[in-house]
């Protein structure tokens, strides 16, 4: 997604960042954004700018999270610095942060079993998330139910991959309820950075609640499924639960189509 910085935007950015002297272009990342690394006078921080009315409301939502996390020491996540709403797009200013996504660290990598540390690695981040106790994020309600909701609008707005008929039986066939942690929201290895060989930080944290796990770990191992040895790496780093195939295909193959 391509998008230029112009004048106005730089001078509300520069009263945070200090001089910008460049604004680089992240092909890696942004799927519903577009991504700068800008680099100036009181340091380097990333940039995402929104335009799309649905990718709009998901990064204010991300900025109200990174907002409350901003105190907090427990999860991994960059740093909140400013959010810009104007006429036809939302900017979020946050710290930049060392390091690739764990995306292109596994298509990068020079080994399987470089591969499997990688996605040990992940499932102790995210076994760590869901462990976590914090009053920092809360959701009262039921995630599932909510979820489901938000998956009908975008579904009458024409804003999803899903169809009438899978939203259907989703809404008929639900899960049994577990007990609900803080989860990231859109677990993908997309959304979590390697450092110095392993998962430390989360991104695009527009969907971290307190919800069910089980989502999370069916989009933290949908790129991997294919290959047992990662897939058991991940799980051996994780340890709290596993899906069956039942849970993984309701959220991966279904709930995940409308998001």
């Amino acid at each position: 997604m391509k998008f230029n910085l112009d004048k106005e935007l730089l001078d509300k950015l520069e009263v945070i960042t200090g001089s910008i002297h460049r604004a680089d272009m992240i092909d890696e990342q942004g799927w519903t954004s577009a991504v700068h690394k800008i680099s100036a006078a009181n340091g380097n921080y990333i940039l995402k700018s929104s335009f799309k009315e649905k990718y709009r409301e998901w990064l204010k939502t991300e900025a109200e999270v990174l907002k409350k996390l901003k105190s907090q020491q427990e999860i991994p996540v960059p740093e909140y610095m400013h959010y810009i709403e104007e006429t036809g797009r939302n900017h979020l200013l946050m710290s930049y942060e060392e390091g690739v996504t764990l995306t292109k660290a596994l298509r990068e990598a020079a080994s399987q079993d470089e591969k499997k540390q990688l996605m040990k690695s992940f499932g102790q981040l995210l076994c760590r998330l869901h462990e976590t106790e914090t009053a920092h994020l809360e959701h009262t309600g039921d995630w599932l139910e909510d979820q489901l909701k938000r998956a009908d609008r975008y579904l009458k707005a024409g804003e999803c991959d899903g169809d009438r008929e899978l939203l259907e039986k989703l809404k008929a066939n639900r899960l049994a309820e577990v007990k609900q942690t803080v989860i990231h929201g859109d677990c993908t290895t997309d959304n979590v950075m390697v450092r110095d060989g392993e998962v430390r930080l989360f991104i695009d944290v527009a969907g971290m609640t307190v919800g069910d796990p089980r989502y999370d770990v069916a989009l933290a191992i949908r790129k991997v499924m294919a290959d047992s040895e990662l897939t058991e790496a991940f799980y051996e780093g994780y340890g709290l639960f596993r899906l069956s195939s039942r849970e993984f295909n309701y959220f991966e193959n279904g709930l995940y189509e409308f998001f």
